[in-house]
């Protein structure tokens, strides 16, 4: 599903919205999931799952290109775990 589908079955459920209002509530969800992260925040969706960031140590690399190595620096990045709930739904046809 792409955020299209996703304003589209959530105008379907709510026939009272715009397709606008649908846009700008979708919009924001997201954004405000994205901000609780860079601030290095925690968003748990009861149900569902949370989303957190996770650390990746500095390791060395290379360059594929020439084959040189090159020293790969730590980062943040965000991450995933589904919830209980979420994780023993049977999947058909996945």
């Amino acid at each position: 599903m792409v955020r299209t589908e996703l304003v589209q079955r959530l105008m379907e459920g709510n026939p009272t919205l715009s397709q606008r209002d649908v846009e700008n509530l979708v919009s924001t969800f997201f954004e405000t999931i994205v901000a609780h992260l860079v601030a290095n925040g925690r968003v748990d969706l009861r149900g569902f799952g949370a989303f957190y960031t996770g650390t990746r140590v500095a390791h060395a690399g290379y360059n594929p290109r020439t084959g040189d190595p090159t020293e790969v620096p730590a980062k943040r990045e965000p991450r995933f775990r589904a919830s209980r709930v979420l994780r023993l739904q049977p999947i058909i046809g996945g």
